[in-house]
This record gives structure tokens, sequence and C-alpha cells, in this order.
């Protein structure tokens, strides 16, 4: 192996790449600093308690561990940002018990990638809102989310959404163990509904219990849905509550397509309510994912309503607004020392100047414009 190589999917940026990936990330936290939204810088590495690997195990896997050398405890290295965002909400910004509206952009790391085509190293933005369990922080969160994705080409896009809190309302009022519920989440999120309704059946619940489990499995599409599982579900306060709350984000976006599977079950540890994503047919797997995950915090020490999303930058890489590289003025090195002062000001100016050594090879010899002492003062001329 070449000493230069770099591990499998990890790769550099380069300077046309980076532009654009800067420029979005700027756009990005001015959408966000206008929603409201304050910017928060985590730490690459954390105590690997503090990075909630030992309650999410899909988080787990994810997770790079190292010894600390200054105090022999296992680190991580962030794989998710949200986390780290609800300790700060939860014990830095304590004193606020009022709501808090956060916002990152940054760095992770993947022991794995997620896919064939994915880093192992996505660059993680996202904005997450504390403090109001309500369904209208949601949908704000899903507005900016969608407002947020308009950055890249990526045409029409379809908000999937699903709710945790009807499969675990069904589950408790079914009585299932740990086990089972871990068995039956899988299953559901298979679509399987045969497979489903035989791993009920030799399980002992009431007729209801089984087919409303084996309707989740089915109950997927559009708006309409809604009103199937009104149905075909019991009428339990979690489940009537889960409904309206999906209703409402429907309600809230008339113009957008929309899917809706009740069988969503992707992160059963992690969330706790509405989930959020968005697709496009351009892309094999969501562009954003999103959700709410209500007493998070308490780990650290309050617990808080919560929701929220993020996505990788890197993604739309490709499909960004071109940035043009900006012009540059050349100055040689023989008139640098005289024009420093003109130099140095259409710096602060935000004029790119560099210096053209004036080798063979130097594409500063090549620029349009340059820096030249004519008619008694340092002027900018073209070529």
């Amino acid at each position: 192996m070449q000493s230069w190589q770099l591990p499998e999917h990890i790769a550099d940026i380069l300077p046309n790449s980076a532009r654009h990936l800067e420029s979005a990330k700027e756009q990005l936290l001015a959408l966000f600093r206008v929603h409201g939204y304050e910017l928060v810088h985590p730490p690459l590495m954390e105590y690997s308690d503090s990075l909630l690997t030992h309650i999410d195990p899909g988080l787990s896997l994810k997770t790079i561990r190292v010894v600390d050398q200054l105090s022999g405890r296992q680190l991580g290295i962030r794989a998710d940002i949200t986390p780290q965002v609800a300790r700060i909400d939860a014990h830095l910004l304590s004193a606020n018990q009022g709501i808090n509206r956060l916002c990152y952009a940054g760095s992770v790391l993947h022991a794995r990638p997620e896919g064939l085509l994915t880093t192992r190293e996505p660059f993680q933005v996202g904005a997450e809102l504390y403090g109001y369990a309500g369904v209208a922080a949601d949908i704000e969160l899903i507005d900016l989310m969608l407002k947020a994705l308009q950055i890249g080409d990526v045409g029409e896009v379809i908000l999937s959404l699903g709710h945790i809190g009807i499969f675990r309302a069904l589950a408790e009022a079914a009585n299932l163990d740990t086990a089972q519920t871990k068995q039956l989440s899988e299953m559901l999120r298979d679509k399987d509904a045969r497979a489903v309704s035989a791993l009920v059946g030799n399980w002992p619940l009431k007729p209801q219990e089984a087919a409303a489990f084996a309707a989740l499995a089915q109950l997927f599409g559009g708006s309409e849905v809604l009103t199937e599982a009104r149905e075909r579900l019991p009428s339990l306060p979690a489940v009537e509550k889960a409904l309206a709350e999906l209703q409402a984000v429907v309600d809230a976006f008339p113009s957008a397509t929309i899917h809706i599977d009740l069988a969503e079950l992707r992160v059963v540890e992690y969330h706790t309510g509405l989930l959020y994503s968005v697709y496009s047919s351009d892309f094999h797997d969501a562009l954003a994912r999103g959700g709410r995950y209500d007493g998070l915090g308490k780990h650290f020490g309050r617990a808080r309503p919560a929701t929220g999303f993020s996505f990788d930058l890197r993604l739309f890489a490709g499909r960004l607004p071109k940035q043009k590289r900006p012009d540059t003025v050349a100055v040689a090195e023989a008139d640098l020392a005289a024009a420093r002062e003109t130099v140095e000001q259409l710096r602060r100016e935000g004029v790119t100047v560099a210096v053209d050594y004036g080798l063979p090879a130097n594409s500063m010899q090549n620029s349009s414009r340059r820096l030249v002492w004519q008619d008694g003062a340092w002027q900018i001329i073209e070529n």
C-alpha cells in the first residue's frame, strides 16, 4: 500500500468541490439563522458514554473508539451530532427553561459505510428544537428541512412520514415483552403482512390486537392511509393522538407529495414520535431524516421535548450551485514590497491578490488582471 493512500470510503475534497460545499454551508447556516436557530460546535471526540452509544445499538456500531491517553477512559469519535446537541441543551444551556433552537454543521466519522457508495466521513448539517412538545414544532422543522434541501438540484421530492408512537401504543396494549417488541418491529420494516400475521398468531393476543399489527404492515401510501388507519386500528388515545399529528403535518404542506408509512420504525431506541424524511428519484436513499426524540436529554440530567433533522451535505456534491472561482489579481514578486500597502488594502476589500513568482508553469502568468505601477500609482490592469 502506498503511504499516501486513504482508508476505504474516505476521500479528499478538492478545491472546486470544497468551494461549492463551503458556499452551501454558508447558505444553510444563514437560512437557519433567519429562522432563529443558533450555531453550536460540539467537539469531534467525547467520552463514548456521552455519545449515547450505550442506548442505541445502531449508533454504537458506527462509533470508532480509542483510549484517552490522559484519563485512560474510552473516547468515541462522533458518528452523529444530535446526541451532542441534546447534551448541550440539557447541560450547558440548562438555565434556559424555554425553547432552544440550535443548529450545527460538521464532520462525523463512521466505523463502516452505510452503503457501497457512501462516505465514512459525512458532513452532517442539521437543526434541533428543544422545549416544545406540540406538533407545530415538528411542522417548523419539516418546513426548514424542505427549504434546506433546495440548495441542491435534487428534482421533485417526496416527504415521507411515520410515527413510532402508534407501534409503541399497540405493543404496550398487547403487553409485548422487549424481545417480542424487537422481533416484531424488525419484521414490520420488511412490510411482510403474512409473516407478521403468522408471528403474532403464535402469541397469546386478542384477535383485534393481532389484526392491528398485521394492518400496520399494510398501512402505507398517500394521505388516505390515515383514514384507513382510523378504521383498522384500535381507538387507543396514543394512536388517535399520533394520527392527529400526522394529519396536522399533511394539512400544513398541501402542495407537497407525501408518503405515509405507519410501519416506519427505523430507530425504535432513539425516536419517540413523528418521523419525517425526504426522498428523490435521483437518490437511492433518503436525502434527509428527522423526527421527535423527547426525553433524550435525561441522560444528561434534563429530559426535554425535542425534534430535529439532519443530512449529509456531501450527498449534494456535483448538484450544488456552481461557485465561480474568484478572479485573481497577480502581483509580480519583484513588485510585492513596494506594492504591499495596496495589496493589503485590496485584500481587506475582498479582492483576491496572489504573488506571481514567474515560474514557467505558474498559473498567475495567465491571470487576466495584474497589479502594476502605472501613471504614478499601483493600478489593476486587464491583460
